[in-house]
């Protein structure tokens, strides 16, 4: 017989199956064993009968532990207090690999978890995560190319940092020292005066000395850049992407989320809200009423940004934050120069910030005198400046994190969980 997935097979409900998978769980007796067969769609509960096999099969059987590799044939039919509501009579057992003890069990410790990352990784709260994962990165991709936007790529290996210098890896690279970048946006900025709408997910590096739940060294960054629009066109764009990732994970990943044990009711209203617009002097003043003193200057911390959140369900834009805090490629606001035309946009539920753009700044010597006041080397930037000395147009870009939206749509407790194998700072293997 041909083989299908468990969950080809429990659609079609009963009659004759050929399976192939893991053991999930085992039990047995001297009569039955009992096997909760998985494969990457599904589980299923079978029944092995001594009396239905032969005898060899019947002691293959008994040797099976956790992760063992099978082929079976066998009946499939409804049946109520089995895990997903089928059972499988098995009528012919293959072994295809006899597994050790396995090495995690029940309960275990996150840090026996991480150390076991390379098996734990097939279990299916993270098979779950996973899932979502891919659908979450297919939609990025369907939505920018939808509005027409081209998909490019930049060095990984540069120069010199876009955001701060202390949180970048460096590299020897032959008789050189580079850098593992922090952002394809400098690259993206030269790219776009041919391509005009552009956007890329990519791996973003950042030597954060960071131990919280919303950092990881290495990251997944989904980036746009593109002429002609402003910042509040841009924040359009920001939105509307999170809502279609939103809305196509809710179509396709139901299963995962409720093994997830993730509310949807919590996610489905976001499809439907505008997200609320705040200046970063507003954030002040609401901070200040929810009796938190904030200096006006002052980037806002995790903290600051958790108590922001308390009274949203949906994320929340944060628009121009004081110029001296950002990065070197974000204009002064000429209504009112102080701060910088851009945003971030701030999760709930404790999530921080998902992504943060803004306006691109066209004046050179703006430019050039902002990264000297860093203390950043002029030439390392010699071909970004370029882009500014022939033809600069308006444009505007913004940057994501996407573990941190696979976190907060899947509800975990930490960032590690929405990569395969999380990068930190105490965290490099396995």
């Amino acid at each position: 017989m041909k083989f299908i997935s468990i969950d080809e097979a429990i659609k079609k409900g009963m009659g004759k199956v050929s399976l192939r998978g893991w053991v999930y769980r085992e039990r047995g007796s001297n009569q039955l064993k009992f096997i909760v067969l998985r494969d990457s769609t599904e589980i299923v509960q079978c029944v092995i009968d001594k009396d239905k096999i032969s005898e060899k099969e019947w002691k293959d059987a008994n040797k099976l532990l956790i992760e063992s590799s099978v082929e079976i044939e066998g009946t499939i039919a409804k049946e109520k207090r089995a895990p997903t509501g089928y059972e499988v009579k098995v009528s012919k057992l293959k072994i295809i690999h006899f597994a050790e003890k396995y090495p995690i069990t029940k309960d275990q410790s996150v840090e026996v978890l991480a150390d076991y990352r390379h098996l734990w990784i097939r279990s299916r709260k993270m098979t779950a995560i996973m899932k979502i994962r891919s659908t979450v990165f297919g939609a990025i991709h369907e939505y920018f190319r939808k509005n027409m936007y081209y998909e490019f790529q930049s060095p990984i290996i540069i120069p010199g940092g876009a955001e701060e210098g202390p949180t970048l890896f460096e590299i020897k690279y032959f008789n050189e020292k580079m850098y593992l970048t922090q952002t394809w946006q400098l690259y993206a900025e030269a790219a776009m005066f041919g391509l005009e709408k552009i956007y890329t997910i990519a791996p973003s590096f950042r030597a954060e000395k960071s131990k919280t739940s919303r950092h990881l060294t290495e990251y997944w960054h989904a980036e746009v850049e593109a002429t002609w629009i402003n910042l509040y066109e841009l924040m359009d764009l920001c939105e509307g992407l999170i809502k279609h990732v939103i809305k196509k994970v809710l179509k396709e990943n139901k299963k995962e989320l409720k093994l997830l044990e993730r509310d949807i009711k919590i996610l489905e209203p976001i499809l439907k809200k505008k997200f609320p617009r705040i200046n970063y002097s507003e954030a002040i003043e609401i901070l200040k009423k929810k009796g938190m003193k904030v200096e006006w200057g002052k980037d806002l911390r995790t903290i600051e940004e958790e108590k922001l959140m308390s009274d949203y369900n949906t994320p929340m834009f944060v628009t121009h934050y004081p110029k001296d805090a950002m990065a070197f490629y974000k204009p002064r606001d000429p209504k009112d120069p102080r701060v910088a035309v851009c945003f971030d946009l701030i999760a709930p539920e404790n999530n921080g910030e998902l992504a943060g753009g803004s306006e691109r700044d066209m004046d050179l010597n703006e430019l050039v005198d902002t990264l000297k006041k860093k203390g950043e080397k002029i030439e390392d930037y010699s071909y970004y400046l370029d882009t500014r000395r022939y033809g600069s147009v308006p444009h505007s870009g913004f940057g994501m994190g996407v573990e941190r939206l696979v976190k907060w749509i899947c509800g975990l407790d930490n960032v590690k969980d929405a990569i395969g194998f999380p990068r930190t700072m105490t965290r490099f293997k396995p």
